[in-house]
């Protein structure tokens, strides 16, 4: 029985990306035993894969992980994140491995010099590719995202507006450059012909306290008004995608939220500002439309995010049209 090892420490949409490769290890390879390791903060977006045997955490050392690994004497290892503790984990287990492209000098070339060189290949594909040698392919399936009987939301239990249908907005990303200004959002939202739901984390509660702030004050004027509910801070990331699968549509920034609607075969709306998809991560195998501005000469200007746009005027999110939207 071919024991194998899939190494990605982070983050949510990175690991939901890389599960087609769980799944075509197990389904594809026989008898094959499926490892995970992954930082403890993802540990549960694993726990309900049935095509994980086992998931390892990184703790505070690595090199006590190291020592939990050797003891399992791998066959393979998959290297999906291919940084430096993902090297040194490889060195020191000393078995067969090979690591997917991360393209670190294609989205340099065009970040700095706006020259595309990137291949027109999503980034799953190439965590697939990693994984070749062991006679794995594209199954043609797409992402998948388990969540536990007990994290489901019951519809019912939300507020009397939002039982018969609701967008899910996930108004979240890790980087400020990665999302619309509240004032952007609420405009998106007023053009969503449904209920909307905010979703995201702790950190994204008081953003979501204004914009549905915004809409109740309406209420005095008369005005028709989209009916907003701030989820934001309210759920676990289960029972955030337990929202998201149950929704009509999907809402959101170039972030983990996105990639688990795509698990569900959403129909999304992405919103795309200092990033871009040609670095490989728009929404897999589902039906979606892309909002951006193309042709800045300033975009892309990172691979990742900043905390404030690095020119100051934030053109890439301020100037998004939504006069196109199909809601």
């Amino acid at each position: 029985m071919p024991k194998i090892l899939i190494l990605r420490f982070s983050s949510i949409g990175d690991i939901v990306l890389t599960t087609p490769v769980i799944r075509c290890i197990k389904q594809q390879v026989p008898g094959a035993e499926v490892h995970y390791c992954t930082k403890k903060a993802f540990q549960s977006i694993l726990a309900n894969n049935p095509y994980v045997d086992k998931v390892h955490v990184l703790g505070e050392k690595l090199s006590d992980l190291v020592q939990d690994l050797k003891a399992e004497n791998f066959d393979y290892v998959v290297d999906l994140h291919n940084n430096l503790r993902t090297r040194i984990i490889k060195t020191r287990l000393g078995k067969p491995s090979r690591s997917f492209n991360k393209l670190n000098y294609e989205k340099w070339l065009m970040v700095n010099f706006k020259l595309n060189r990137l291949p027109d290949v999503h980034i799953v594909q190439r965590y697939l590719d990693a994984a070749a040698a062991l006679g794995v392919k594209d199954d043609g399936g797409g992402l998948d995202y388990f969540i536990p009987a007990q994290d489901e939301v019951d519809v019912h239990t939300l507020p009397e507006g939002f039982q018969q249908g609701y967008v899910a907005f996930a108004i979240g990303a890790q980087h400020y450059t990665k999302r619309l200004p509240t004032e952007r959002i609420i405009e998106l939202c007023e053009r969503l012909q449904q209920p909307v739901i905010l979703l995201g984390g702790k950190e994204d509660a008081a953003t979501g306290e204004e914009i549905a702030a915004h809409f109740s004050s309406r209420l005095t004027n008369n005005e028709q008004r989209t009916t907003i509910y701030n989820a934001c801070g309210k759920y676990s990331l289960n029972g955030s995608a337990s929202l998201v699968r149950q929704a009509t549509q999907v809402v959101s920034h170039d972030t983990g939220l996105m990639h688990i609607a795509a698990a569900f075969g959403k129909d999304i709306i992405s919103v795309w500002g200092n990033t871009i998809p040609e670095f490989g991560m728009y929404p897999f195998r589902t039906k979606y439309k892309v909002l951006e501005v193309q042709g800045l000469s300033c975009r892309p200007c990172s691979k990742i995010g900043y905390k404030k746009c690095p020119k100051g005027h934030f053109k890439c999110m301020r100037d998004i049209s939504f006069d196109d939207l199909e809601v």
